[in-house]
């Protein structure tokens, strides 16, 4: 693991998030994306070389929707930077870690990204992602 590439936060509104979060980060928001597959549209903000995503579901039934509906906003997932994904999925599988998706699929940011059971890692959603080169 590289760094704590960003934490992800669950929001119901983006468009009133994203000036709330403007405020109390002292930073614009750097960039906004919609991810089709995941049913999510993202917003981006750096804190050193760190990040925080907000994110907000575009359709019943995503995974953010449906976290929100049983939890709330709130803290969604911390993403870490890896340097392989692909040598660390396999070392996080063979040391017993669930993963959610076999194969890196693409994310928001550039990115390739892996997701972590949270059973396994003690009721945390964990993201490995690595930047698309």
């Amino acid at each position: 693991m590289l760094r704590i590439e960003h934490l992800g936060i669950a929001v119901k509104n983006l468009a009133a998030s994203i000036p709330l979060f403007e405020q109390l980060l002292n930073t614009p928001c750097y960039k906004t994306e919609i991810v089709e597959s995941e049913g999510v549209n993202t917003a981006f903000f750096s804190i050193g070389e760190s990040k925080v995503e907000l994110l907000e579901a575009t359709k019943e039934g995503s995974p953010i929707e449906k976290f929100i509906s049983k939890k709330g906003e709130g803290i969604h997932h911390v993403a870490f930077e890896v340097e392989n994904i692909e040598a660390e999925m396999k070392r996080l599988a063979a040391l017993g870690f669930e993963l959610l998706n076999e194969t890196p699929k693409k994310g928001a940011d550039n990115k390739l990204v892996c997701f972590l059971h949270p059973k396994t890692t003690n009721g945390m959603l964990v993201e490995l992602c690595q930047e698309i080169r």
